[in-house]
């Protein structure tokens, strides 16, 4: 997988381009004047929604993307304008249509969980004047585009006008061309080369009732024979993905954790569309597309996916929980930069945790309670003889990193050769640096990197040195 990153296709995406608006907040009251939550709004964001969520997955990837949409003439286009051109996206298709209200979702989050979502847009079809506009400029730039993805959020510019000339259009110049459904006529989709509905949308455009493998088989190869496709592709959430060639084709999930669906399906067209563009088969394509929802189910919001992130989740599935804890610093480097950005407060502590023992595991605990993601630095081997002595340490350093990973309160460990963990600091610049209660009143190194220093008096009378003196005597 890793020489994905090395490709950059050219991909065009068509369809209903959108702002998502977060307003992010906590809840710990109840209105006196409705029976419903009072949000402390704490922070705002605006990304690209709708088709544009599925340009975001593209760059990402590092594929040059060109989009062909229509939107309003209002501050709302003109601020998805300026963000597209600020991805550097080739903006020549995309039309402003006289009246159309361009589509933006609020939403508000409170500890992880969507409150209420309110929505401005129009959802009337484009003209075929402005669709004819959109034709024109994709018929100059299709012999750049190695691929088409169709991104339908039915809010009028897939019209079936639209959609089957493009289709056509695509066909002509032999590009393959992926949509992404919406509604219950999939008809305007007749002669693309795959469609990827999500088992509810499948039911429904299909009328069968999608309960067993048996009718999973009939309702794909109804869309593969009723459309004309080359293949058909139904999503199935916790059980995979379905894939309808000249025989049926599973994938069973990879998700380990899930906070938030959204965008999953844009994530999945995206990795489909990469991989197919390059030569790729649609079984390798669909296994990239499975591990890259994976990792975006496990973001809060409209989420991307990079080839490093794939990778890294891809790695783990063959670790167990307490190994896939132990990182490199590079590796943990970047997924402290991630957990940054979801707004996640890091706390770091460091030690030799030669010999665990209950005082370890309360300081730990206690750390764990500054913020939401603790990250242990451990002295290696070399460093604890720096430190202690050539008849130190008494266990390995892996066997005190895995132990440590074990630990509830624990959330990654990594290993640090240098006397001091300055540099590791410096690295992944946690919010909160903890250490033992003996250092009150004395520098602590890192403190100068950090938001906060905080203090953990240690258990009395428990230690690793008294440990091994009971064990000598």
């Amino acid at each position: 997988m890793r020489r994905y990153r090395e490709y950059h296709p050219n991909i065009m995406v068509v369809g209903d381009l959108m702002l998502d608006h977060y307003l992010w907040g906590s809840s710990d009251r109840i209105s006196p004047e409705a029976p419903v939550p009072v949000i402390d709004i704490n922070d705002e964001s605006e990304v690209l929604g709708g088709a544009g969520n599925v340009i975001n997955n593209l760059k990402a990837l590092g594929a040059n993307v060109m989009v062909a949409s229509a939107i309003g003439s209002d501050e709302n286009g003109r601020r998805l304008m300026a963000m597209l051109k600020s991805l550097y996206i080739n903006t020549d298709a995309l039309i402003n249509e006289n009246g159309r209200k361009t589509t933006r979702k609020s939403r508000v989050i409170a500890s992880h969980q969507q409150v209420v979502r309110f929505d401005s847009e129009s959802r009337q079809e484009i003209t075929q004047e402005v669709a004819d506009k959109i034709l024109s400029s994709v018929k100059r730039n299709i012999f750049m585009i190695d691929i088409v993805l169709l991104s339908d959020y039915g809010k009028g510019v897939l019209s079936e006008y639209l959609t089957q000339n493009i289709i056509d259009l695509a066909k002509k110049h032999n590009k393959k061309i992926l949509i992404d459904p919406k509604g219950r006529d999939y008809s305007k989709y007749r002669g693309a080369t795959l469609v990827t509905p999500n088992r509810k949308e499948a039911s429904e455009a299909t009328g069968i009732d999608i309960v067993d493998d048996e009718s999973l088989k009939r309702a794909g190869f109804w869309l593969k024979n009723e459309l004309d496709l080359d293949m058909a592709m139904i999503t199935l959430s916790e059980e995979g993905m379905a894939i309808f060639s000249d025989d049926i084709y599973k994938i069973d999930t990879v998700a380990k954790e899930v906070y938030d669906v959204t965008g999953a399906g844009d994530t999945v067209l995206s990795a489909l569309g990469f991989v197919l563009s390059i030569g790729g088969d649609i079984k390798e394509a669909a296994r990239v597309a499975n591990a890259a929802a994976a990792v975006v189910v496990g973001k809060i919001g409209s989420a991307t996916a990079t080839w490093d992130e794939i990778i890294e989740y891809e790695n783990t599935l063959h670790e167990s929980t307490t190994e896939l804890r132990i990182r490199k610093r590079d590796s943990l480097a970047k997924t402290v930069e991630r957990l940054k950005s979801e707004g996640k407060k890091i706390v770091f502590t460091n030690g030799c945790f030669d010999i665990l023992h209950i005082g370890h595991v309360k300081y730990l605990e206690i750390a764990k309670s500054f913020g939401d993601v603790l990250i242990v630095g451990v002295n290696s081997d070399n460093s604890v003889r720096r430190l202690k002595g050539e008849s130190r340490p008494v266990n390995t350093e892996y066997d005190r990193a895995y132990i440590l990973a074990s630990l509830d309160a624990v959330d990654f460990v990594t290993i640090f050769d240098e006397d001091t963990p300055y540099d590791l600091i410096s690295l992944l610049k946690p919010h909160i640096l903890v250490k033992g209660g003996d250092y009150r009143g004395k520098e602590v190194v890192g403190s100068d990197l950090v938001d906060e220093v905080r203090l953990v008096d240690f258990v009395d009378g428990k230690s690793t040195t008294k440990i091994i003196e009971k064990i000598k005597g």
